[in-house]
C-alpha cells in the first residue's frame, strides 16, 4: 500500500490522512525511504531534511488524531527548490557562489506551508541561480527527464519537477522567472502554476530578477495546484466543483509561438484543441503582434536585472560558474541604463496592447515548449546547441512573464508535451477553474 502513496496526488493523500487511512508519520517515512533507495536521488535532491520532516509529521499525526487538522494538506510531504530559505538547512540556488549558505529563518512561503502542516522533505536541485530553462547544471546536478533519462528535465525548477515525477514528493515548490515552473512541468507531465508577479511573497527567496520572479507549485493535478497555491498565499482555495468548458472562449495565439514546433509537440497541441472544442469551448485563432514585439525586449530586461543582482558575486569568482550561465549573466553588461529604462517603458505599453487584444477571451492557449527535452550530453558538448535550445525552450513561456500574466501548464497525454493556458494578471482563481475543466477535456 505504501508504494501506492508515492503515486497519489497531494490532495488524495491529505484526504486519506483526514479519514485515518494514512498515518502522517508513516507517509513521511515512506517518502524518505523511497528517496534513500532511489538510484537518482542525489541527482534530484540537493539536501534532505529528515529530522524536520519527521518532527513535522509527528505533529501532523497528533492533530489528525485529535481532530484539529489545519487543512486538507496537513501531513503531506513536499519538496522545495533550492532557492527557498529554510532555517538551518543549506540554500545555495544551485551555485558554488553560494556554497555553505545556511539561512537563519524560513522564507515566508515556507512558513505559510509549515503553518498549514505541510512536511518539508528537503531541497531540490535546480539550474544555477535559476538562469536556464533546460535544467542542465554541471556545477551541482542535472536531474533527468522522467520520460528520457538521457535528456534534461527542464529548468530551472528541475529537481522540483522530478521529485514529483519519480514519486519522491507529493508536490514540489518552484519558481518561474521565464518559464521555470512550466517547462519542467511540461517535460515531466505535471501540472505547473505560474503566478502573477507580485502575488506570492518573495521574502526569503534567492532572487534572479525580482521584477519577474514568481513562486508556484509543480504537482500531479489542478486540484493540487489550487490547494497548494492557497497554502502559499495563506488563503482559502478556489472551489473547482462544477468547472466545465460550456460557454468558454479561448484564443490560440498564431504569432511566433507556433513557429518551429517539433512534430510531437504540434500533434499534441492540435489534439488538445480538438478535445477542448469537442467539450464545448469556442476557439479562435488570432494574431498578437505585441507578442513578437515584446520578445525583442527580453534580452535586455532579463539579463540586465539578473547581472545587476549578482554582479558582485560573479565578478569575485567567475571561475566557479558553469560557463554557459556565466555568459548569459554577463550579457547584462552590454545594455545601457537608457536602453533598460526604454525597454521597461515599451514593455508596459505592449502589455496594455496585449490586454486590449485578449480581454474578450477567457484565456490564451499555446504549446508550453516548442521542443522536447534535449539530450544532456549534446548540450554539454555543443555550446551553440545549448544556446539555441535554451532560447527556444523559454520562448513561449516568456510571453507570460513579459506580459505580466498568470499561466498554467497542463499535461496533454503525450510524453513531455504541455499545453499552456495564459490568464489575465491576478486571475489565478479563474485560471485554475478553467484548468480543471481543460484537464478533464484533454
Amino acid at each position: 500500500m505504501a508504494n501506492e502513496w508515492l503515486e497519489q496526488s497531494a490532495s488524495d493523500l491529505g484526504r486519506a490522512i483526514g479519514a485515518s487511512q494514512i498515518d502522517a508519520v508513516e507517509l513521511a517515512e515512506c517518502f524518505l525511504d523511497a528517496i534513500a533507495q532511489h538510484e537518482l536521488n542525489d541527482q534530484i535532491y540537493a539536501r534532505l531534511s529528515p529530522n524536520r520532516a519527521l518532527a513535522e509529521a509527528k505533529a501532523a499525526a497528533v492533530r489528525a488524531a485529535s481532530g484539529s487538522r489545519r487543512g486538507l494538506l496537513d501531513g503531506v510531504p513536499i519538496s522545495w527548490k533550492d532557492l527557498f530559505d529554510t532555517a538551518g538547512i543549506g540554500t545555495e540556488a544551485g551555485s558554488a557562489l553560494l556554497r555553505g549558505r545556511v539561512p537563519e529563518q524560513d522564507a515566508k512561503v515556507v512558513r505559510n506551508a509549515t503553518s498549514e502542516g505541510l512536511i518539508c522533505l528537503g531541497k531540490t536541485h535546480m539550474s544555477e541561480l535559476a538562469f536556464s530553462g533546460l535544467g542542465l547544471n554541471p556545477v551541482t546536478a542535472s536531474p533527468p527527464c522522467v520520460n528520457d533519462l538521457n535528456a534534461v528535465s527542464g529548468g530551472s525548477s528541475s529537481g522540483a519537477a522530478t521529485s514529483v515525477a519519480f514519486g519522491l514528493a507529493a508536490a514540489g515548490i518552484g519558481s518561474d522567472t521565464g518559464g521555470s515552473v512550466r517547462i519542467p512541468s511540461a517535460w515531466n507531465d505535471l501540472v505547473g502554476l505560474k503566478t502573477t508577479s507580485g502575488l506570492v511573497s518573495l521574502e526569503g527567496v534567492v532572487p534572479l530578477c525580482v521584477s519577474f520572479d514568481t513562486v508556484g507549485p509543480l504537482c500531479r493535478t489542478v486540484e493540487d495546484a489550487a490547494n497548494i497555491h492557497a497554502v502559499l498565499q495563506a488563503e482559502a482555495p478556489v472551489d473547482l466543483t462544477g468547472a466545465d468548458l460550456s460557454g468558454t472562449h479561448f484564443a490560440v495565439c498564431k504569432t511566433l509561438v507556433l513557429d518551429d514546433l517539433e512534430g510531437e509537440v504540434a500533434d499534441a497541441f492540435d489534439a488538445s484543441l480538438s478535445a477542448i472544442g469537442a467539450a464545448g469551448a469556442k476557439i479562435s485563432e488570432i494574431e498578437l503582434p505585441s507578442v513578437s514585439e515584446i520578445m525583442l525586449l527580453s534580452g535586455c530586461l532579463f539579463t540586465t536585472e539578473a547581472y545587476a543582482t549578482w554582479q558582485t558575486e560573479i565578478e569575485a569568482h567567475p571561475e566557479l560558474m558553469y560557463h554557459e550561465i556565466l555568459e548569459r549573466f554577463s550579457a547584462g553588461r552590454n545594455f545601457t541604463g537608457v536602453e533598460y529604462v526604454a525597454s521597461q517603458k515599451k514593455m508596459l505599453y505592449l502589455r496594455r496592447e496585449y490586454y486590449r487584444q485578449t480581454m474578450e477571451y477567457d484565456a490564451v492557449l499555446m504549446p508550453t515548449s516548442p521542443l522536447l527535452p534535449p539530450n544532456r550530453k549534446r548540450l554539454e558538448s555543443d555550446s551553440q546547441y545549448y544556446i539555441n535550445a535554451n532560447l527556444l525552450a523559454l520562448r513561449n513561456t516568456r510571453v507570460g512573464n513579459l506580459m505580466g500574466l498568470c499561466g498554467l501548464n497542463l499535461p496533454t497525454g503525450r510524453p513531455s508535451c504541455g499545453l499552456m493556458v495564459l490568464g489575465a494578471p491576478f486571475s489565478e482563481r479563474k485560471l485554475l477553474r478553467l484548468g480543471a475543466a481543460l484537464a478533464d477535456a484533454i
